[in-house]
């Protein structure tokens, strides 16, 4: 093999390694740290900046660059290899995790910035110098392309995150015993032994590692919860965790728990019944987020409806919910029913794009504090929604916590009067949850009309858990302002101007 093949096919090789360490490590700090923006951001940024500090660093070392390149490929495998399982342990005591994953970072960064240029050192004797400068860049940036549809397309969503990083590491090990064999020549045998030795430790040690992974990741996934782990599944999109206490489920995405078998119907009633009845007629009733079906089995309880069709993003939630056997009890099979259609998708794209209009429109989104998350708050989304409902039509919201973040709650109001609708807040406690909040918005029922519209209907003819005449009032009654908040003050929240994921992240959490 050309001799300055093997080494362009180790800048290949740090290129794709390299960009999904980033990613791994920018995944992690989501998962565990939460806002997905700013640890994208942070981690990217760290490491770039590490690299360069690594390139910088690399003019130091003047002899026996082959050997210290190859050992410096050994330490990056390790490296990337542990990654997942070093955070995954160490997140079992979660103090100073975040430091964890940020100084990980910085070591990746500075390995694979020292690689570069100790790469274009090596092949300065093989190729003139703007031949080797180019295509040293230019197989790297060859290597990122590769990593990142690897990442996006392969490793997380069927290697996840435990074996991802195990791929990476050995990349870069049989990269770097491949140097070794070729170029073994220009290798004093002194060094040639010691090269060998860290061949045997390094493959030894992440053998060792690709064999224990799992049972390491479920211990550091099992003390972030505090019942029993069922289901663990990592989606392109989200961790997804089941947990179990005595015949009660918990759903967890990323670390955020969605619903409990224990109260989930303290959330879904009032989320679906009173929209419900505002609604006459024949209904087509939209589902926005809610993969998890409850919502849908609440909808499915009025003969009058028509069809129900749910958009998620995520089919490995909807999936859950269609063939679980703890879900498909919860929502009693809502998914599987001849009126619900789940369709997989963005539901910001969804709506620019459908030409379907509906009756009912109902929103059970994650809580908006990222700004992905927001974008489905916003008021170019609202006014979306306003488009594609019937003129008698009406809409609900989840809104996150009325009293642990106003602001937030507030700011949801606003920008859907902004869009057009008539609107009522509506609010409950839920037990595994606390105080939780949801915004009703009407086209043509005028605002003064929604509450003693909604506090006048009764539900006798419809199986319900909790919700009945007597909690509507409840329900639709905030009492005077826990906490003082002049809502002039609370902007409304644009895709251009995301206010909402900083209202929601500045809330009164630590009251929780």
């Amino acid at each position: 093999m050309k001799k300055s093949s093997i080494l362009k096919a180790c800048l290949f090789a740090t290129g794709l390694s390299g960009i999904v360490a980033e990613y791994i490590l920018s995944t992690l700090a989501t998962y565990f740290l939460g806002n997905s923006v700013l640890q994208w951001t942070m981690i990217l940024s760290i490491m770039l900046f590490s690299m360069g500090l690594g390139s910088r660093f690399s003019k130091f070392i003047e002899k026996n660059l082959l050997v210290k390149f190859i050992f410096i490929e050994f330490i990056l495998s390790l490296l990337v290899s542990f990654t997942a399982l070093i955070t995954y342990t160490v997140a079992a005591y979660p103090d100073h995790l975040d430091y964890l994953i940020y100084g990980l970072s910085v070591l990746i960064g500075l390995l694979i910035g020292m690689e570069i240029p100790l790469v274009i050192r090596l092949n300065d004797s093989f190729e003139e110098l703007k031949v080797n400068i180019s295509s040293a860049m230019e197989n790297d940036y060859y290597g990122s392309l590769l990593g990142g549809v690897f990442f996006a397309f392969v490793g997380l969503p069927y290697l996840g995150l435990t074996y991802t990083p195990f791929v990476l590491g050995a990349v870069n090990f049989m990269v770097a015993v491949l140097l070794f064999f070729t170029l073994k020549p220009l290798i004093i045998p002194r060094l040639a032994k010691l090269v060998w030795g860290g061949t045997a430790v390094t493959l030894m040690v992440i053998t060792l590692g690709l064999v224990f992974a799992k049972p390491i990741v479920i211990f550091g996934e099992q003390k972030r919860y505090r019942d029993k782990i069922i289901y663990s599944e990592q989606s392109r999109y989200q961790k997804i965790v089941v947990t179990q206490w005595k015949n009660y489920h918990w759903l967890y995405l990323n670390g955020n728990q969605q619903l409990s078998s224990f109260d989930e119907w303290l959330y879904h009633e009032p989320l679906v019944h009173p929209v419900m009845k505002l609604s006459k007629g024949p209904v087509d009733v939209l589902v926005l987020g809610g993969g998890d079906g409850c919502a849908v089995r609440e909808i499915l309880k009025y003969d009058r409806v028509n069809k129900v069709k749910l958009v998620d993003l995520d089919p490995a939630v909807t999936d859950l919910a269609k063939t679980h056997p703890v879900f498909t009890k919860l929502n009693k099979n809502a998914l599987n029913s001849p009126k619900s259609t789940v369709l997989n998708t963005d539901a910001y794209n969804y709506l620019e794009d459908t030409e379907e209009f509906f009756d009912v429109m109902i929103i059970d989104f994650p809580d908006p504090k990222t700004i992905e998350l927001g974008r489905l708050f916003s008021l170019e989304f609202f006014k979306m929604c306003h488009k594609h409902l019937r003129p008698n039509g009406v809409i609900i919201t989840q809104s996150g916590s009325p009293y642990y973040a106003t602001k937030a709650f507030i700011c949801i109001e606003k920008t859907m009067r902004e869009a057009g609708f008539n609107t009522l807040p509506i609010h409950n406690q839920v037990l595994t949850l606390g105080e939780w909040g949801w915004i009703i918005g009407a086209k043509s029922i005028p605002a003064e009309q929604l509450k003693p519209a909604l506090q006048s209907q009764y539900f006798d003819d419809i199986e319900t858990v909790w919700l009945d005449h007597d909690a509507m009032p409840l329900i639709t009654s905030f009492g005077k302002n826990l906490i003082q908040i002049d809502s002039a003050d609370v902007e409304i929240n644009t895709i251009h101007n995301p206010v909402l994921p900083a209202y929601y992240r500045n809330g009164n959490w630590d009251l929780y």
